[in-house]
């Protein structure tokens, strides 16, 4: 069984749902306290044994690039000036993990986006993180997964509950319960209406693929918005494979939506050790003066 070292982080999407802010800057680096939403993702990866990431751009996405670069200028500054603390935060954005970039031309849906990196991924299986979803665990999520992928190898779908009339909001699964917090998939249905859903288990943002998505990619008909869903892809491959989900430990935080956005500023301002919790009584003055 391959050791899962490389991961996928699609980031071409518009951000709608969060404009105007995103009118001229990706939504991946708006920054939750003070980190870009992306850099959160590309940590759980680095803290989760991943080795190589491919982020899979579009237009308008060039600023993701410049900010996983070295920055010479900016460092040669902080250097002159004895701020070293700054300069190490600095060089460890550039140097965490080897990060290699595709260009998506056409925004043709997730499904889509993961295929541009077939060449990338070659026969092994990889990770998929999707830059909309934090989350925050102990233990980090892609991690979680690919402790039961050495136990359940195959293709393996983060799951939660969400209430039964949000279904229409994600993929959903039918499944039987196998393990704790997993289960063996036998259905997927893309966005389905809460009368129809077969349950209230939805998939988010991070998958544990097989290289034989790639070829059901290239089959799968686009589907709902007129975009390939990876949720169809991943069905296609029911009749020929195993494939798991699995209710992950921690907190997810929709970033590509103000509210869920909202959110993440406020979990994570309330951990840090800095102002952590000066911001936690400021949150409580508000709440009584209102």
């Amino acid at each position: 069984m391959k050791e899962i070292k490389k991961a996928v982080i699609p980031v071409a999407g518009f951000g709608t749902r969060l404009l105007p802010a995103t009118k001229a800057q990706p939504k991946e680096m708006l920054p939750i306290v003070d980190k870009p939403a992306v850099q959160y993702v590309v940590e759980e990866a680095v803290n989760s044994g991943i080795e190589e990431l491919l982020l899979v751009t579009g237009r308008n996405k060039r600023a993701i690039e410049d900010y996983f670069d070295y920055a010479i200028e900016l460092e040669r500054e902080l250097e002159e000036k004895g701020k070293t603390d700054l300069l190490n935060v600095v060089r460890n954005v550039s140097e965490m993990v080897s990060i290699y970039y595709v260009r998506q031309k056409v925004a043709n849906g997730l499904g889509d986006a993961i295929y541009h990196a077939k060449g990338f991924v070659s026969d092994e299986p990889f990770g998929v993180l999707l830059a909309d979803d934090i989350i925050d665990s102990s233990k980090p999520c892609l991690k979680q997964m690919i402790n039961v992928y050495k136990s359940y190898p195959g293709i393996i779908l983060a799951v939660m509950k969400v209430p039964i009339k949000d279904t229409n909001l994600y993929g959903i699964i039918k499944g039987n319960k196998i393990d704790d917090r997993l289960y063996e998939v036998e259905d997927l249905i893309e966005k389905p209406n809460p009368m129809e859903a077969p349950s209230n288990i939805a998939i988010v943002g991070r998958y544990i693929l097989m290289p034989s998505i790639f070829e059901s990619l290239k089959d799968t008909k686009p589907g709902k918005n007129g975009e390939v869903q990876i949720t169809d892809a991943i069905k296609n491959l029911l009749i020929k494979e195993k494939i798991y989900a699995y209710e992950f430990e921690g907190a997810r935080f929709d970033v590509g939506e103000k509210l869920g956005y909202l959110k993440a500023n406020v979990s994570f301002a309330l951990k840090n050790k800095e102002f952590g919790k000066e911001f936690k009584k400021y949150l409580k003055d508000i709440v009584e003066e209102a």
